[in-house]
């Protein structure tokens, strides 16, 4: 190589570098900004983890502290002191604190918080159907007959989460409206179902057979 390539050749690269320097002064931010964007974006996302982790943490030690009270009709109370962040966190404390009000025999209060969890389109989709099922259940044979077996039948639907429990509950209000026939073959209908558990398809052939049915060997 001549020597006037060789002075080319660095007055080249010497422009490059100028130019490179050039960017970064004018560009530079641009990819700090980007790269403490994405540790700061990784940190808030694991602080957020951690904070909702702590925050499930207390609610529940809250809510077991409260339902371990020996005093069956202070627990109610204890539970409304709790206060979560999350609205599905509250919804979650609200059906403990129905439970707790059936457990202490105020049937009313308890309706009027799983009625309201039941209608709230705010809540997930799984409590306002669970509510539904305990109002129905706690409710029983007080309420009207057609209203109680058209919630039963929509919380009986194909791919409902508590369909298995619903068909059960559909069984014994026909059982309540003297149609031993039509609960018999409901009954029949849980013998059938994959979801249900050892202990419902025991409770359901046992009940088919108090009503003077039979349970196939089949």
């Amino acid at each position: 190589m001549s020597d006037t390539d060789s002075f080319i050749e660095e007055v080249t690269e010497e422009v490059r570098r100028d130019k490179l320097f050039a960017a970064l002064r004018k560009y530079g931010w641009i990819g700090i900004l980007a790269v403490l964007l994405l540790v700061g974006g990784a940190a808030y996302n694991e602080w957020r983890k951690a904070s909702e982790r702590s925050a499930a943490q207390d609610l529940g030690d809250a809510i077991l502290q409260a339902t371990a009270n020996n005093d069956v009709a202070a627990r109610p109370a204890l539970l409304s002191k709790i206060t979560p962040s999350q609205n599905s966190s509250k919804v979650f404390l609200n059906m403990f604190e129905a439970a707790t009000l059936a457990e202490a025999k105020d049937k009313t209060a308890a309706l009027q918080i799983l009625d309201k969890i039941a209608t709230n389109t705010d809540a997930p989709k799984i409590y306002q159907q669970l509510a539904l099922l305990k109002a129905v259940i706690l409710r029983g044979s007080d309420q009207d007959k057609t209203t109680r077996l058209a919630s039963l039948k929509t919380l009986s639907a194909a791919g409902n989460p508590f369909r298995v429990l619903a068909l059960e509950q559909t069984a014994l209000a026909y059982v309540d409206y003297g149609n031993n026939t039509k609960a018999i073959e409901v009954l029949r209908t849980i013998l059938d179902e994959p979801g249900a558990t050892q202990g419902l398809l025991q409770r359901a052939q046992q009940l088919i057979v108090a009503l003077g049915g039979t349970v196939s060997n089949g």
